[in-house]
């Protein structure tokens, strides 16, 4: 199990220092937690912003801007959407123009795609596509994208989970709504597809188990952020839910609670109960996590927010893992602490975050060259490679403002 990550022996704290006193520190990791946050944020920024550039030419200047994957997972789509966060934070136009061009390329290339998603379907390129043309003030190319996303039908045959499913067709309306104004995607549309979510995951939970809600995806019936309970309530938690709906689901996220492992963590799936591995956000305690702070938002009740704290401690002990990504690495881990960070306003959070942020910074491309950690399949991804690396330096420069991306809205 150990060989998954490394043995966190980061401090627990260390306080800020002025230049001079730096400068008698030999360690560069201890060097750069002991940084003034203003100082420290502004190397998050460049290196950020130098990633960016490398991403960039890796997945779309040296391919000659063509598109083999225009999914936003691991494909072009992600590239694209670094490139808006960047200008999100910058306002740099070049960034905007560029995220077009490639949704552009992308949208040609999804045109067969019966994926329905944000993360790895058809509705995260019109949906991106849509917002990019809004904020650079192109209403032609803007209906160009939001008239397709519209017209999407979802098949009956359909899963629910985020990644191919209802819930990530669902978080795509919820990101139009958010951008171009509540109403884009009409709550009726929404609606529906929640009640179908609502249905599904009531029928399956009925035939036993104890849990309210319960959702298979190739016969698994997980419990993580990707592709199980995690994933599907916490955008289900977006929408305004029947008070019945509300029970539902805070009733089964206290039966994920009460069956997580002694030390914290959560299973996998439902099925898989003994094997206490995975510390990422798609299984495991990181996604739920994430979940649970947002349940605490909702519902303002205390025993969430302390699960969300303890599954934060697993994190923290066994998250420093030995990959770079957001799906299953380290970049992803480091938003647990972000969003307790956001939720209770708790500088240990704060740390934690920057310390694993600046682990990366300083360790990452030294571990992968000697072969010590995993630069993922697809290195220059979003979700699987140094792309989620740039995407959680860039959150870095203010926290506050931090969100997962394609799941925090």
């Amino acid at each position: 199990m150990a060989d998954r990550f490394f043995p966190n022996v980061l401090p627990d704290f260390v306080p800020e220092t002025t230049q001079h006193e730096q400068q008698e520190i030999g360690d560069t990791l201890i060097k750069l937690l002991s940084m003034p946050y203003s100082s420290l944020s502004q190397h998050f920024k460049r290196t950020a912003l130098d990633l960016k550039e490398t991403v960039t030419l890796e997945t779309w200047g040296i391919t000659s801007q063509k598109v083999s994957d225009f999914t936003l997972y691991c494909g072009s789509l992600g590239t694209a959407f670094l490139l808006f966060k960047s200008y999100q934070l910058t306002n740099n136009t070049n960034d905007l123009s560029l995220c077009l061009a490639i949704v552009d390329a992308c949208n040609s290339a999804s045109l067969s795609s019966r994926d329905a998603t944000f993360l790895c379907g058809r509705a995260g390129v019109c949906a991106l596509g849509a917002v990019a043309a809004k904020y650079s003030g192109n209403q032609e190319s803007l209906n160009h994208y939001l008239t397709p996303f519209r017209e999407i039908k979802l098949s009956r045959d359909l899963p629910d989970e985020l990644l191919y499913g209802r819930a990530g067709f669902l978080w795509a309306c919820f990101f139009l709504n958010k951008h171009l104004g509540e109403g884009t995607i009409p709550s009726t549309t929404t609606r529906a597809v929640v009640d179908e979510i609502i249905k599904n995951g009531r029928a399956l939970g009925k035939k036993g188990g104890g849990s309210p809600l319960m959702f298979e995806w190739y016969g698994e019936k997980y419990w993580g952020a990707a592709h199980g309970l995690a994933g599907i309530i916490y955008v289900l938690m977006d929408t305004e839910l029947k008070p019945d709906e509300a029970e539902d689901v805070k009733s089964t996220l206290r039966y994920m609670i009460r069956n997580r492992f002694p030390g914290g963590n959560y299973p996998a799936s439902e099925q898989d109960r003994k094997s206490d591995v995975l510390v990422h956000w798609c299984h495991g305690a990181p996604g739920i996590a994430l979940t649970l702070v947002k349940a605490a938002e909702v519902f303002g009740d205390d025993e969430f927010l302390e699960a969300a704290v303890d599954a934060a401690e697993v994190v923290w002990n066994r998250g420093l893992l030995k990959r770079v990504g957001i799906c299953h690495g380290i970049s992803g881990n480091a938003y647990v602490f972000l969003s307790l960070y956001g939720k209770t306003g708790n500088v240990k959070f704060l740390y934690r975050a920057k310390a694993f942020a600046c682990f990366l910074l300083d360790q990452a491309h030294k571990l992968i060259s000697k072969g010590e950690m995993h630069g993922g399949d697809r290195p220059y991804s979003l979700f699987e490679g140094i792309g989620g690396m740039a995407y959680l330096f860039l959150d870095m420069i203010e926290p506050l403002g931090s969100r997962f991306p394609a799941y925090e809205l």
